[in-house]
């Protein structure tokens, strides 16, 4: 295994040759630094699709707070202390890494910097790997699809583009509270995670909603492997996170009640609506109106909360139409993202 003084520098130092007069870069990042992250986004986001929308909450948890613990941070300052870039590294689970890396649409020198970024995002995930003890590790990074700028940039980094998601969002109102019409067949039950008297859930509905969604996904793309600690830690981390919008489905099959779909929700940054991070449906049990069901089930509770809207992603090229089944019940394509993936060694062989 590579001993710490083989591991590649993550400090920022290694970058300073690359960058104009008067900038530096460095980590990781201080609560002071969170308004102008968040500015940062702001401009990429406009400049990518139009529009800008940054939580505010969840950027804090992931640059200083409980989100931090399993990323790795650079932040690049102009000579003023502006904020020009940032570059992420999140450690989700062995053998996955999640790059992000943002320049300001007006920094100087822009792709140099960027390529200078995903270099050093590199390097930050094979020391993260190293610690795992792998010989290999994926780079999972993002881009909006209309940004040719950073599609360009991943590309020129050695990235392939790999799946496309449709950002998907559903109005919701005071009607829908009863959920969606005919959505709920007989035969499918849906019930929320258990809970104890201190509202905290109940360990075995928990791994149970694990259990399944692995199982679900197992024939999905890019499928792989996440523990059930990094499953919950990570879900815990998102400020938006609440036990009480977990749901787990059940189907009579041979006569006995079992688990057949899970749904996985959070509340958005700005409070006003429900988002789905999760669902899956069991194979045993496909084609019974379990997906539905939970469906009608995050509907009723968004609406029961007074929420606008349910939001969630779906894999656009999916074979089992999922995206399909969502327009169908009320889902409209917001925008589109992409999944650009790049595989490095860590390990000599």
């Amino acid at each position: 295994m590579s001993t710490s003084s083989d591991l590649p520098d993550v400090t920022g130092a290694t970058l300073a040759a690359q960058l104009p007069p008067g900038w530096t870069a460095g980590g990781p990042p201080l609560p002071a630094d969170v308004p102008s992250v968040a500015d940062l986004l702001r401009a990429h986001q406009r400049a990518a699709r139009g529009v800008a929308s940054v939580d505010e909450q969840s950027l804090t948890a992931e640059l200083v707070g409980e989100g931090s613990w399993t990323r790795t941070h650079l932040l690049v300052l102009d000579a003023a202390g502006g904020v020009r870039a940032w570059a992420s590294v999140h450690d989700r689970a062995a053998g996955r890494a999640v790059v992000a890396v943002t320049v300001h649409p007006e920094a100087d020198g822009a792709g140099a910097l960027a390529a200078a970024l995903l270099s050093w995002a590199e390097r930050a995930a094979v020391v993260a790997a190293s610690h795992r003890g792998l010989a290999e590790t994926q780079l999972d990074a993002g881009a909006y699809a209309d940004d040719e700028r950073q599609r360009r940039w991943l590309a020129d980094a050695g990235y392939r583009h790999v799946r496309t998601w449709l950002q998907m969002s559903r109005p919701v109102d005071a009607a829908d509270a009863e959920g969606l019409p005919g959505a709920v067949r007989p035969g499918v039950r849906v019930r929320a995670v258990g809970k104890h008297e201190d509202g905290m859930p109940v360990a075995d509905d928990l791994r149970t909603v694990h259990r399944i969604l692995e199982e679900s996904f197992e024939d999905h793309f890019n499928s792989y492997r996440e523990s059930f600690p990094e499953f919950v830690q990570r879900l815990r981390q998102d400020p938006g996170h609440r036990w009480d919008h977990w749901w787990i489905a059940s189907v009579e099959i041979d006569g006995e009640e079992v688990p057949a779909g899970a749904l996985v929700g959070s509340v958005t940054g700005d409070a006003a609506g429900s988002y789905v991070d999760y669902i899956g449906v069991h194979r045993r049990a496909r084609g019974r109106g379990v997906a539905k069901a939970l469906l009608s089930t995050v509907v009723a509770d968004a609406a029961s909360r007074g929420r606008n809207r349910v939001g969630l992603e779906v894999d656009a090229d999916s074979p089992t139409g999922a995206d399909g089944l969502y327009a169908s019940l009320g889902w409209e394509t917001a925008y589109r993202t992409e999944s650009w993936h790049r595989d490095v060694p860590v390990l000599p062989a």
